[in-house]
């Protein structure tokens, strides 16, 4: 007994000196995060937190696209196996008191100097209006109105949805460096240009104040105290919209409907079966989603209605899905990050994680320091046009590629004549006959002669597609329940907004792809 004691105290002495020596690298054998050792650092944090409002959504391989009749004989979702990593999604669609403080915010930082930009994000209430309805109500109460805080927002495009990420981003990690007491949260003269945005912060340009810097161990750096990188693991990664394809795996929610490793039966909608009533003996008859029934009928009869809705309804109403979401199906529909083309898996096309819509860009410098526009505090950006060494892209603008532009356009490539491109200027077009090979060297003329537009107004002529045309999905109070298929999709100029059309976010998951 008296040897055992003496070996735990050994073994107890060893772990204590082992845990106050420092972190050795075991490439070099050198100590981590010691000045004496060249001051290299290794950080603490080795898991993302789970930033607000989000859901974790364990990823993995699932049949995207139709699994039903497809009624309107589109053929723009036909089913083809993906696979999509793990990713965070909001519970809920993005309400109008989440909007609004949006909002508030930003005309705390630019409504006195730069109004414009305020006037920019602030959604279209008018877009409630029909020639042939009476709904000022909605118009005049429905973004404004405590009643409707927690109901979706709607007269939102998909430009200002993707502004709301970057904004959501930025004060979320505003808070997490406010509370470590890093920086100084002074709203007494909030100006844009000194207020936080996370990748000018990055990039040294922060022009806040600081409160309590870290540490700099590079014995190089006289002793000066440094900012929070990247590689510190405390900042989070930017708030998003998601693909259409993280988006339709969420709203399946296939982690209830899997039995090892088999996927037992493809779900058409975000819950189990294929009718839009509850199965619960409970609540056996009810719907599941907010939409239309028929024509005429949104909500039932008096005295019995049936989803109990005419227009929307608040965001966490209906029961959610298995990954804890809410009103994947019904409500209103959702932005999507990706540029419509009716070929969602082309040859050639990406089986893990598809997108189309990369623009690769990357901050300019000037001086060799990081250019930050004046009017807004944010950096300038520049596409990556001028890196074609790579094998995997040559240019920033990858929307075009592999979108079936050769295959499917209407003009022929060996006539003698060349072919014609027709240019809209104004109200009137001048038709321009140019060389075969010019086109074939350039596929965005072969795009712009399938989806002529105006360039007077920047609308399509001859299809409803362009490059500006984004993802919908999801069905909302004003569809059918053929919509609220998960593999349905239909587009919609990012430019617009509507009253059935609303968002939410997402965000990367780095690290381990499995659930806790």
């Amino acid at each position: 007994m008296k040897k055992l004691r003496n070996a735990s105290f050994l073994l107890a002495a060893l772990l204590v000196v082992t845990s106050c020596s420092k972190q050795k690298s075991a490439t070099t054998g050198w100590n981590y995060n010691d000045p004496e050792w060249g001051g290299f650092e290794v950080s603490e944090y080795n898991e993302q937190i789970t930033a607000p409002g989000l859901v974790f959504i364990e990823g993995g391989a699932f049949t995207m696209g139709r699994v039903t009749d497809d009624a309107r004989y589109q053929w723009n979702n036909v089913a083809h196996n993906v696979t999509v990593s793990s990713f965070y999604m909001d519970e809920t669609e993005v309400t109008n008191q989440s909007y609004r403080e949006y909002v508030y915010w930003m005309t705390r930082a630019y409504g006195e100097e730069y109004p414009e930009r305020v006037r920019a994000i602030y959604p279209d209430t008018n877009a409630w209006r029909d020639k042939l309805a009476w709904r000022e109500g909605f118009v005049d109460y429905y973004f404004q109105s405590p009643i409707y805080d927690q109901y979706p927002v709607v007269g939102v495009t998909w430009e200002q949805a993707s502004k709301y990420c970057i904004w959501r981003t930025d004060r979320v990690n505003e808070k997490i460096l406010v509370d470590k007491g890093i920086i100084v949260l002074d709203l007494t003269d909030l100006r844009g240009e000194t207020a936080f945005q996370t990748d000018v912060y990055l990039a040294g340009q922060y022009r806040g104040e600081s409160k309590t810097e870290l540490e700099n161990l590079d014995p190089s750096a006289g002793g000066e105290p440094r900012q929070v990188r990247r590689e510190d693991g405390i900042l989070i990664p930017h708030y998003r919209l998601p693909t259409e394809a993280e988006w339709e795996f969420a709203a399946l929610g296939l982690i209830g409907n899997t039995y090892d490793e088999r996927i037992i039966e493809h779900k058409t909608y975000p819950w189990a079966g294929s009718s839009v009533r509850s199965a619960n003996k409970k609540y056996y008859g009810q719907f599941l989603a907010n939409f239309k029934r028929s024509r005429g009928d949104a909500m039932g009869v008096a005295g019995n209605l049936n989803d109990g809705w005419d227009y929307t309804c608040p965001v966490k109403w209906y029961f959610p899905n298995d990954y804890g979401l809410y009103n994947m199906a019904g409500n209103v529909s959702e932005w999507c990050m990706d540029v419509y083309r009716k070929d969602q898996n082309p040859v050639g096309g990406e089986d893990m994680d598809p997108f189309r819509g990369n623009v690769y860009r990357t901050p300019t410098y000037i001086d060799e320091e990081i250019a930050i526009n004046d009017t807004t505090g944010s950096i300038i950006y520049r596409n990556v046009d001028d890196d074609l060494n790579r094998r995997n892209y040559r240019q920033a603008d990858n929307i075009n590629y592999l979108d079936g532009d050769y295959a499917s356009n209407i003009y022929d490539y060996n006539s003698n004549s060349g072919i014609t491109e027709w240019i809209s200027s104004g109200d009137d077009e001048e038709e321009a006959v140019v060389s075969e090979d010019s086109y074939m060297n350039n596929p965005d003329s072969v795009t712009n002669m399938m989806y002529r537009r105006n360039l007077a107004n920047q609308r399509n002529v001859t299809s409803l597609l362009s490059n500006k045309v984004r993802v919908v999905k999801g069905g909302s109070w004003n569809d059918r329940s053929y919509w609220m298929q998960a593999g349905t999709r239909r587009f919609y100029e990012q430019d617009r907004s509507t009253s059935w059309i609303g968002f939410r976010c997402a965000m990367d998951r780095l690290g381990p792809r499995a659930g806790k």
